[in-house]
């Protein structure tokens, strides 16, 4: 789950990590008014969209007076902000932040992440912070510094003290600095992060250590230990669709192709995929149905497909070990009733109750292809759609 900016600052606020001073405003006159209780001369107006790159897009403007305030907030409100991270597509922007302006003597980059290579925790530092950070790490690895964390000790002082004299923090900051990665190591722990970012984490003019924007992502499957960090959801940012799937607790992705694909765990989703595409065709998305799912799930999980207009057959690929066999062909069949069902349907099931799901299909009188494994059904529904 992502949140916004400013909801990842609250959360840095509570772990003590220094901070800005800023409000978030819905309409141009709440930016002012935040703006004059903030005071200063010099605010940042900031879109809040669940994205990265808002500078680039133009989604985060210095203003000098608060005439410029007012007139910024109402050029950004509403946009469709498009940045290296949204797609073509962009996001609207609804929400704005207003921090106060400060001295930038220098930028960097820190994050924290589970790092699949070295199984372990890694905190990542580059003194090339900023908006360009993806265009060094392509170009020039060696200025990103890594630090492996033993997740059974925790991050330790002397780690920190390593990242910042990596970065090239000196003297009296260098103590700033390892307060701020200690405390974000903390902020990652406690709060089931899969990644805490800070990008740019700035030294000011007067030797001051800043997080200056924070992106924090969290692990789903946590989210039942952490009902405060799930009350910052912000369902406008996520695709209505995988919106609705949450409801019922489907896990679904939508992708670009036309080939819908229904199945009941996370690995046969992905090889599904996979050979989807080996066969020629392109999958429409990703959809686990998990593996108690019944008849009223697999008819919401059909209804989810097929909102996607793109969607031109359906594949239902399904390994019978806790799911029955027979529940699902049931549920396959309401579906394609309830929903009058026009596209082309390939089902292959296995497992539990296999020989009686497939009677049951064969005997519903509909237009459903059965197949025996999972190579012959993909290659029958990409023939299926290419042919429609």
């Amino acid at each position: 789950m992502n949140i916004h900016e400013y909801q990842a600052k609250e959360i840095l606020k509570q772990f003590g990590l220094p901070l800005l001073k800023g409000q978030v405003a819905n309409t141009p006159d709440e930016a002012v008014k935040a703006a004059q209780t903030i005071g200063g001369g010099i605010w940042v107006v900031k879109a809040q969209i669940h994205a990265g790159g808002r500078g680039k897009g133009g989604g985060i403007k210095v203003a000098k007076s608060l005439d410029e305030v007012k007139s910024l907030a109402g050029k950004i409100l509403g946009m469709n902000l498009v940045t290296p991270q949204t797609g073509p597509e962009g996001k609207l922007v609804r929400k704005l932040y207003i921090e106060q302006g400060c001295d930038i003597k220098k930028e960097y980059y820190v994050a924290i992440l589970v790092d699949r290579h070295y199984g372990r925790v890694l905190m990542m530092g580059s003194a090339e912070g900023g908006m360009d950070i993806e265009e060094v790490a392509a170009k020039h690895p060696e200025k990103i510094h890594r630090v492996v964390i033993d997740p059974a000790v925790g991050m330790q002082p002397f780690q920190a003290r390593q990242m910042a004299f990596a970065l090239g923090f000196k003297d009296k900051v260098v103590n700033q600095a390892v307060k701020t990665f200690l405390g974000l190591y903390k902020v990652f722990t406690a709060t089931d992060c899969s990644m805490a970012e800070i990008n740019p984490l700035v030294e000011t003019g007067d030797g001051q250590v800043i997080p200056l924007d924070c992106k924090l992502n969290f692990d789903s499957n946590a989210l039942f230990r952490h009902k405060d960090i799930l009350e910052y959801r912000d369902t406008g940012e996520e695709d209505p669709a995988e919106v609705e799937a949450s409801k019922h607790d489907l896990a679904f992705i939508k992708l670009d192709g036309n080939i819908g694909c229904l199945v009941n765990g996370a690995g046969l989703a992905m090889a599904t995929m996979d050979i989807i595409k080996l066969s020629g065709g392109m999958p429409a998305n990703f959809l686990d149905v998990g593996g108690g799912a019944n008849k009223e799930k697999v008819t919401e999980a059909f209804k989810l497909i097929l909102k996607d207009p793109n969607v031109k057959g359906i594949l239902v690929n399904i390994f019978g070990g806790i799911m029955k066999c027979d529940i699902i062909a049931n549920g396959v069949i309401a579906a394609s009733k309830e929903l009058g069902l026009k596209v082309p349907l390939v089902v292959r099931l296995q497992g539990t109750n296999v020989e009686l799901g497939k009677k049951i299909l064969s005997e519903s009188g509909l237009n459903i292809t059965p197949a025996d494994d999972l190579a012959s059904a993909a290659k029958a529904i990409v023939a299926a759609v290419k042919g429609a």
